[in-house]
C-alpha cells in the first residue's frame, strides 16, 4: 500500500532550485520535496507522498494520522523500514 504519511518539517533548503527539507516521521528522517506547499515553514506538519510534500495539517491530525498508522502496522511499510527498524531498502 502506498499511503501518504504525516511528517514534522525540521529543516528547509533550496536544491537546484527546489525547495527541500528535511522531516521528521517520529525519529526516522528523510528528504523530502517541499515545492508543493510554498507556505510550509519549519515546525509545521505536511503530509508526504513518495518523497513530496503534498499538503500541511495540523500537529493534532499528524499524530491522530500517525497512531493509525501505527496500531495498522503501515508506519514502518510506508517509510521503508525493515521490521527491526532499520532501512529496508
Amino acid at each position: 500500500m502506498c499511503l501518504g504519511i504525516p511528517g514534522k518539517v525540521i529543516e528547509i533548503y533550496d536544491s537546484g532550485g527546489l525547495k527541500m527539507g528535511k522531516v521528521d516521521f517520529g525519529g526516522v528522517v528523510r528528504e523530502t520535496c517541499l515545492a508543493y506547499v510554498p507556505e510550509i515553514e519549519i515546525g509545521d506538519y505536511t503530509v508526504i507522498h513518495v518523497g513530496f510534500a503534498i499538503s500541511q495539517l495540523s500537529e493534532e491530525e499528524a499524530q491522530a494520522t500517525l497512531e493509525l498508522l501505527k496500531e495498522l502496522g503501515e508506519f514502518e511499510q510506508e517509510l521503508g523500514l525493515g521490521p527491526d527498524g532499520e532501512n529496508g531498502s
